[in-house]
């Protein structure tokens, strides 16, 4: 549990600190008393929606939650890290596991600052209304309730090797850009280990210029993210210069489930038709997005365990979707060809990447974060200037191994709270 480190002495807190704006949030964490401007959170201090700040409840000997109430938006994080008696290594990870911050050594005495972004959101529109997040027969309220996603907390996970969290510095981020995920299981915010999925690693790769919002969902289609209001809340969330990814097509290609069913006589088919009714469905996502101002990344869906083609099982899907991104001029990252790249460089320990046939462990979905980061360098986005300095990677030489790869051990909770 933290403790106790002089802000005053590290020259953290100065008058404009005293006077910051009301909209911003700052806690010293551990015993002892509070340098000015900071509220002291004392270790152990339970949540509490009065206050609107607190520790949430986690696993014995596991990761420490911290939450603070804050409505919907981007955030600019920033974290004092480290112990004034012990070398700590901290990793920090954000809302639903989505890693922020990668094992952060502090020597005894030694504090670091570390600043990232967070986006949070609830289910409501800006018309009142909220999604119909039912794809798993769970209303909007129980959805919400379930996961730290869509609540209205900003919750941070601490964990590594003697965590060290000193202070939290939370400010709204009016001027960062926004990276909207669309997608299924294999991208969305997975909620326990060892499931892990590219879209809650990706967040490691940007620097506090860019927030990402990841709607991905498990179970999801294209069909699906339309029916249940899932894009429109995307839609209702962007603003001009904001990037959006599109990654469907494992379920899109599936003959049956909730998610492949779209009301009327639009789309009428159990699944998705690679040559039609997917290629359509993107055009629309794509072009949709253009129209608030925000720019579409499509992106094909992964190759899974074993797969050493082409041919992928997903490769109809795959090819249609860097075809669009060509016919509309947009950027296209080929995950599924990224992905065969990936199982054959690793070889024998190619496996090592799955918690089952389709979806990752946290190994395969850091080094699936990899490749969509260095498609959006390859691309020449503008957004690739965000790109952290310590990036690199190449999917013929992945690093790191297996055997390299360290992130301590996440259980993750769902518990209704």
């Amino acid at each position: 549990m933290p403790r106790f480190f002089p802000l005053l002495a590290l020259g953290l807190v100065s008058a404009a600190a005293v006077s910051a704006a009301p909209a911003s949030w700052k806690f010293q964490l551990g015993t002892g008393p509070a340098a000015p401007g900071f509220t002291a959170v004392a270790p152990g201090a339970a949540y509490a929606d009065a206050a609107g700040y607190g520790y949430e409840p986690g696993p014995s000997g596991g990761p420490v939650y911290f939450s603070v109430k804050v409505p919907e938006g981007d955030y600019r994080v920033t974290v004092t890290l480290g112990d004034a008696r012990f070398r700590a290594v901290t990793t920090v990870k954000a809302e639903v596991r989505r890693l922020m911050l990668e094992r952060i050594a502090t020597a005894p005495g030694e504090f670091l600052r570390r600043t990232f972004a967070v986006n949070v959101r609830t289910p409501r529109l800006s018309d009142g209304s909220e999604p119909r997040l039912d794809g798993h027969e769970v209303d909007a309220a129980t959805h919400r309730a379930l996961s730290r996603d869509w609540d209205d907390r900003l919750t941070l996970e601490f964990s590594g090797e003697n965590p060290a969290p000193a202070a939290v510095e939370i400010e709204p981020a009016r001027h960062v850009t926004t990276l909207f995920i669309t997608g299924d299981s294999t991208v969305t915010d997975q909620p326990a280990w060892p499931g892990s999925s590219w879209g809650q690693m990706v967040t490691r790769w940007f620097k506090p210029e860019v927030a990402v919002a990841n709607h991905a969902e498990s179970g999801e289609t294209l069909k699906g993210f339309l029916r249940e209001r899932r894009w429109a809340k995307v839609l209702d969330s962007i603003r001009p210069g904001d990037y959006v990814i599109i990654e469907f097509g494992t379920n899109d290609s599936k003959s049956s489930g909730p998610q492949n069913i779209y009301p009327g006589q639009d789309f009428s088919e159990t699944y998705a038709p690679a040559a039609t009714t997917y290629r359509e469905l993107l055009r629309r996502f794509a072009r949709d997005a253009q129209a608030r101002g925000a720019t579409p990344i499509i992106v094909s869906p992964s190759a899974r365990r074993g797969e050493l083609g082409p041919p992928t099982s997903l490769e109809p899907w795959a090819r249609a979707a860097m075809a669009v991104a060509r016919e509309l001029g947009v950027a296209g990252i080929d995950l599924n060809a990224m992905g065969v790249e990936l199982n054959r460089a690793l070889g024998p320990d190619a496996g090592k990447q799955f918690n089952d046939r389709t979806h990752h462990v946290e190994y395969g979905s850091y080094l699936q974060a990899k490749c969509v980061v260095l498609g959006i360098r390859r691309a020449g986005l503008p957004l690739a200037a965000a790109i952290t300095d310590d990036f690199r990677f190449d999917p013929a030489r992945p690093e790191p191994g297996p055997a390299d790869f360290r992130l301590p051990r996440d259980p993750g909770r769902r518990d209704a709270r």
